[in-house]
């Protein structure tokens, strides 16, 4: 058990609170200060993505199990989120497109992985990957503030709902990316 692999862990830990927050607030009409909870617990489990890496690759305490975690929790944390924000009304209409591009792409990527890691083949993150990671939890997190952060700034939704979109697009990108390298290997293999 080293620190990435525990800050990896609380990410994952960071959900339930989230989503039982988000639920409180817009399901079951609770108070709107649970939205800066969920945020501010969100905000928390975001930096841990960031934390998780910095300090495997600085004390030299990369594992196969943080790596293989690290995916999983971003994906977890992300695809919780935009369900409750759908469930919530947030993300509706057109929007649902874009979350179900993200959703989509994410579960492309983990089937291709799985498929590659049983050829020995790995495909490391691209930077833009992580580009779009970034995009997301931050579109996101205005989206979690919403009615609340709408309160304080007027917009906030309006921007989550936009970066939401540009993270999207680079969704597609990355896992068009990514499919292309995999489509590669899977020719190889054939052949």
């Amino acid at each position: 058990m080293s620190l990435p692999n525990i800050l990896t862990m609380a990410r994952i830990a960071a959900i339930p609170v989230v989503v039982g927050c988000i639920y409180s607030q817009s399901i079951m009409d609770g108070p709107l200060w649970l939205r800066w909870v969920a945020l501010a617990v969100f905000i928390g489990a975001a930096v841990t993505d960031f934390l998780d890496g910095y300090y495997a690759r600085i004390w030299n305490q990369q594992s196969a199990f943080g790596r293989m975690l690290d995916p999983i929790a971003d994906k977890l944390l992300v695809a919780s989120c935009l369900l409750m924000l759908a469930a919530d009304g947030i993300i509706h209409g057109w929007t649902l497109w874009a979350a179900i591009v993200i959703l989509c792409r994410e579960i492309l990527v983990s089937g291709l992985r799985e498929y590659l890691a049983a050829l020995r083949v790995s495909v490391p993150v691209s930077r833009v990957a992580k580009w779009k990671t970034t995009a997301q939890l931050i579109a996101i997190g205005f989206l979690l503030a919403g009615e609340a952060g709408d309160q304080v700034i007027p917009i906030t939704t309006q921007l989550g709902l936009l970066l939401l979109w540009i993270s999207a697009l680079v969704t597609i990108y990355t896992g068009y990316d990514y499919f292309r390298a995999g489509i590669h290997h899977l020719i190889a293999e054939e052949a």
